[in-house]
């Protein structure tokens, strides 16, 4: 099977703009013979700490549903990718992956990331679409990087599909001590997260990414920007780890076009005891703690104000 991973230098909060590039991009990769194409997490909007982000969620039955669906009935395969989608009057980070026949399936990611927790809120589904193509798993960023996906998804799935919008530390505006030691590390985590997956489920792993800069702010620092970029790595890995595919960070927009064989082959990587795969910065530690905090206020706060748009 010919699948396709797009890469996204997005604008933030831009929803307009993004859904138009992701469609040509998703266009593209048809025309190269793809029967499956995979856009990243928050392919509508990235995300960031901003008031734009505020505006970016899309009624889960819009333009974006409606996007994935006419680019799958029109070619004839799945096209999937993630977005920031009201429902029921609150928000979720919703992987839609919509079939030729114009049908879909739906996962919730299950814990927002850090300043992620401003925007919506996470889900409670394992993670498995029941698909024409048998069952497939969705993990989103983080989801990537916690033991309890592994065990929700291992034995269950044929394939693993999904996307990261995953940042790194700001630049010199903001000095802390750590930072360049907590980049380094957090840049190779990125990179061999696709292919761990792939180890311990035993699965093919088609992995989605954004590569932009962006400027936002700092969550309780008001007035302090924060200046960074997101990391790349669009993957496409086979069920034993071996990258068939790849895109990184300056390669800058495009797709990654690579034959896999869905299937399980026994899994080659025990996940770790714990609740994190990789060992984590101190530093990045840090800030999940007090943004996970901060965003659920703020989400909250800003719901019953009115200023964060749900449907």
């Amino acid at each position: 099977m010919r699948v396709g991973a797009v890469q996204m230098t997005a604008r933030l909060a831009d929803v307009e703009h993004n859904l138009e590039r992701a469609e040509k991009l998703v266009e593209e990769a048809f025309s190269r013979g793809c029967e499956m194409v995979i856009l990243p997490e928050f392919f509508t909007s990235a995300v960031a700490f901003h008031p734009d982000m505020l505006q970016a969620a899309l009624p889960f039955e819009g333009p974006a549903l409606e996007m994935l669906r006419g680019a799958a009935r029109r070619n004839g395969g799945y096209v999937g990718g993630s977005f920031i989608a009201s429902r029921g009057g609150d928000n979720y980070n919703t992987f839609v992956l919509a079939f030729p026949d114009g049908d879909y399936a739906v996962h919730d990611k299950d814990q927002p990331t850090m300043w992620e927790n401003c925007y919506y809120l996470g889900g409670k589904d394992e993670g498995i679409l029941q698909t024409p193509l048998g069952p497939v798993g969705v993990a989103l960023c983080w989801e990537l990087v916690r033991t309890r996906t592994v065990h929700r998804l291992r034995g269950k799935v044929d394939l693993l599909v999904g996307g990261s919008c995953w940042w790194t530390v700001p630049d010199r505006a903001i000095p802390l001590p750590g930072k360049k030691e907590a980049h380094r590390r957090n840049l190779e985590i990125m990179r061999q997260t696709p292919v761990r997956m792939a180890r311990m489920l035993g699965v093919p792993v088609v992995h989605a990414a954004h590569a932009q800069e962006f400027e936002a702010r700092m969550p309780l620092l008001p007035g302090l920007p924060y200046r960074s970029y997101y990391l790349g790595e669009t993957m496409i890995v086979d069920a034993t780890g071996r990258v068939l595919a790849r895109l990184s960070r300056e390669e800058g927009e495009g797709v990654a076009v690579a034959d896999i064989q869905p299937g399980r082959v026994e899994p080659s990587e025990e996940p770790p005891d714990g609740f994190w795969i990789p060992d984590l910065p101190w530093l990045i530690r840090l800030a999940w703690w007090y943004q996970n905090l901060h965003g659920g206020r703020y989400y909250r706060r800003a719901k019953r104000s009115g200023r964060l748009r749900t449907a």
